[in-house]
């Protein structure tokens, strides 16, 4: 598996995923991104995530959960709960989340 990928399971399993635009302040962003994807691996039924940015600002984060209940399990989490008002308050300018139930996947380009 390359770098930057998360090694998911076969399907099915479930996909988190958070689209963002930032806002200028981001004084303690970084430090809160590293310590929330550290967590979520900690995460019981985390299965992983990718992340990146594009050169014009948007972030786009996919995390993979085993089921339903972890998806639920990580977004009652308290830190969790802490990022996200911060979020709300001073990082995000706007984001988008949405959750989705994987049914296939495979990979390239030899397939899986």
């Amino acid at each position: 598996m390359p770098a930057g990928f998360a090694d998911t399971p076969e399907p099915p399993y479930y996909a988190v995923i958070f689209t963002s635009t930032q806002t200028d302040d981001l004084k303690g962003y970084g430090a809160m991104a590293e310590a929330m994807m550290a967590l979520a691996h900690e995460q019981p039924g985390c299965l992983g995530a990718e992340t990146a940015r594009t050169p014009d600002g948007i972030g786009i984060t996919v995390s993979y959960f085993r089921d339903e209940e972890a998806v639920h399990a990580w977004k009652a989490n308290a830190r969790h709960l802490g990022a996200q008002k911060l979020g709300r308050e001073r990082w995000y300018a706007h984001y988008e989340l949405r959750v989705a139930k994987v049914e296939r996947a495979y990979s390239g380009p030899e397939g899986r």
